[in-house]
């Protein structure tokens, strides 16, 4: 029935795939190749900024991959939440590892929060969305895992388009926090800091950043009758990054 549906919807409001504008097709075998690739990998971009986690990527930002990111980012195509969701989830399984959740908690996917500005502009937090995407996948497949909006902007900051690698950090720089209350959630899993897409690896390395100020590091034996806090440091993953970010993998 949802088959027959969907037939007669696409001859009144035809359907394009978001990745290569093949009609009929809200995603085409092809294109949903390329954004699952050949898996996901570790992946660093060139310079590396202090205190970056180690992240992992689905799929090298280019071709179909960056128009996909793009429709559903910018021209509003919520459709194609659901795959880039599925190459999310792909990612935080290779950063998070092996993962007990019954005995350590869920998997706590972290969204890189958007500035308010370009949520209104855009009508939809496309970051968030692909995280809840992902968080289901996560569910359907066995593996525990939620959504916790953790972190918000202190400050505006400057559009980031144009800005380089430095400027990118001077303008993030001390720009996120924790919320009220945040803390305490993120000792019940596994943090995993999410995102679309990661150019210079900016936005995560003061996600990251933003975490770690909330949390005294956890030194075995040297605590102080319980007052320490035992912190897993974030890793993170994103669906797209710089291809060359692909090819300097020092692992």
């Amino acid at each position: 029935m949802r088959g027959w549906w969907r037939e007669i919807a696409g001859l009144v409001l035809p359907v394009a795939c978001g990745g290569c504008g093949r009609p009929r097709s809200e995603l085409c075998p092809p294109c949903r190749a390329e954004l699952t690739g050949p898996g996901p990998r570790r992946v660093r971009p060139a310079p590396e900024p202090a205190g970056l986690p180690v992240v992992h990527a689905a799929a090298p930002y280019a071709d179909a991959v960056r128009s996909v990111l793009l429709a559903h980012k910018e021209r509003g195509a919520l459709f194609l939440a659901g795959p880039l969701g599925d190459a999310l989830a792909d990612a935080v399984e290779a950063a998070a590892g092996p993962w007990d959740a019954p005995r350590a908690g869920p998997l706590l996917l972290v969204p890189v929060p958007s500035s308010r500005r370009s949520v209104r502009a855009r009508g939809h937090d496309p970051t968030r969305r692909i995280a809840l995407a992902a968080a289901g996948r996560l569910r359907r497949s066995g593996r525990a895992a939620r959504v916790i909006p953790l972190l918000r902007q202190r400050r505006e900051v400057a559009d980031q388009a144009g800005l380089g690698a430095r400027g990118r950090l001077a303008n993030l720089a001390g720009a996120l926090e924790v919320v009220s209350g945040g803390a305490r959630l993120t000792e019940r899993g596994r943090v995993v800091l999410v995102d679309d897409l990661m150019t210079t690896g900016a936005s995560l390395a003061e996600a990251a950043r933003a975490l770690r100020a909330v949390h005294r590091p956890f030194i075995p034996g040297l605590g102080d009758g319980g007052a320490e806090t035992r912190f897993v440091q974030p890793v993170a993953a994103v669906v797209a990054c710089s291809p060359s970010s692909f090819e300097i993998n020092r692992n």
